[in-house]
């Protein structure tokens, strides 16, 4: 089983390109200092290293 991770928004999208703001939408990611905890699969830290910029990420 994939290990769990947090992720939390630390900085806005706004001004960034939509692709990265449809990445955090489907991450859950929706308000600044919003945390999700999801696990770390492929596709999920695929999606978190395209947006490294603006999340923290930390285990669960």
């Amino acid at each position: 089983m994939a290990q769990a991770i947090k992720v939390k928004l630390v900085r806005s999208p706004i001004g960034r390109p939509e692709k990265h703001r449809k990445i955090l939408k489907a991450l859950g990611l929706t308000r600044l200092n919003r945390e999700v905890t999801l696990y770390a699969t492929p596709p999920i830290v695929g999606a978190v290293v395209k947006v490294n910029h603006l999340v923290e990420v930390r285990e669960a």
